[in-house]
């Protein structure tokens, strides 16, 4: 099949869709969902609000018929959205369509195996650390570390590889934290990837002081374990690369903050009821709920999508760096459109 060439307004083609399926989750990780602002009284979309799986699918097949080759499912975490193996199974029918997920963790011990049969491709977990008592403060939760831990063992018998591993890093992380983590996986199938603190939202009270630059996380880890750089994999890769000098495996360092890569983004996010977002830092979406449950035909959707698509101009993260300073004007939560 050709890939048709879908190019938003600064020539970045579609490639890869996001597709949060709820904004409920089990954790209250204090620089995406704060107890705070994410308490008992917080209102969360109503099942009605929620695309069903049917819903998603239709539009994904239209994202599809556009470029999109990739499929990432997140949340809030996807694993509380019962049945998500099955949508998976709907989104393999179409050809060449690479599908994962990204998830805390903390039930995929037991989902695993019926993920991998349904036809998950791969998997990343958000593990920011290994110390429980630590692990335990930054989730705010009651799961413990050793259940995320067994459902990353649980994904690479499975066979979703390859297993990555997301590290929220901000300047007051310990190093020695970082260090820990890239040993623990190194020898091992799981890629450990090391994500610089972002603004995301209007919750996480964000400063640029708290962010550890990906040059100080990558000499941290070299300090330790020598490395090298590798190169990209594919156009868009959002993780810099690099592999431990002793061949014991690699790690990836994401720098939206340090060294944006607004250039070569090729993602478009679906958030769980419907709004269709084209940022990460975006402020609002364009809703498409309606139009699927309209009766639409899929002609209709594919031009919704072509048209949100063909008109996006956004490199938030790239004006972020000429201004040195975040913009606190109402954006949409990470939760609520995935990561």
């Amino acid at each position: 099949m050709n890939r048709p060439d879908t190019r938003d307004a600064r020539g970045r083609p579609l490639h890869d869709l996001r597709v949060s399926v709820t904004d409920r989750c089990n954790f209250r990780c204090v620089y995406c969902m704060p107890r705070e602002k994410f308490g008992a009284d917080h209102e969360f979309l109503r099942r009605d609000d929620l695309l069903t799986f049917d819903e998603i699918t239709r539009v994904v097949t239209a994202a599809h018929e556009l470029g999109v080759r990739k499929v990432r499912l997140t949340g809030g975490e996807p694993l509380l959205r019962p049945g998500i193996a099955d949508l998976v199974a709907a989104m393999k029918e179409l050809p060449a369509l690479e599908v994962a997920m990204t998830t805390n963790g903390s039930l995929l011990a037991a989902r695993a195996s019926e993920l991998a049969d349904a036809g998950l491709d791969r998997v990343t977990v958000s593990l920011d650390s290994l110390d429980p008592a630590t692990f335990r403060r930054m989730t705010d939760s009651r799961v413990s570390l050793d259940d995320v831990v067994t459902g990353i063992d649980a994904a690479v018998a499975a066979g979703l590889a390859p297993v990555k591993v997301n590290v929220v890093v901000r300047a007051d992380s310990e190093r020695g934290d970082l260090v820990a983590i890239a040993r623990h996986f190194r020898a091992t199938p799981v890629v450990v990837r090391f994500i610089e603190y972002m603004d995301v939202g209007s919750t996480n009270a964000w400063s640029r002081t708290d962010v550890m630059n990906g040059a100080d996380i990558v000499a941290a880890i070299d300090a330790d374990s020598p490395l090298e750089p590798l190169p990209a994999t594919v156009v868009g890769e959002v993780a810099r690369r690099y592999r431990h000098r002793d061949g014991s495996g690699e790690i990836g360092v994401i720098t939206s903050v340090s060294a944006p890569f607004c250039g070569d983004c090729t993602r478009l996010r679906l958030a769980a009821n419907g709004d269709l977002f084209t940022c990460l830092f975006a402020n609002s979406g364009t809703g498409l709920r309606e139009l699927v449950r309209s009766g639409a035909d899929h002609g209709r959707l594919v031009d919704a999508l072509r048209d949100v698509w063909t008109f996006r101009s956004d490199r938030y993260s790239e004006l972020r760096a000429e201004r040195g300073a975040r913009r606190d004007d109402g954006r949409v939560e990470m939760s609520y459109i995935g990561g």
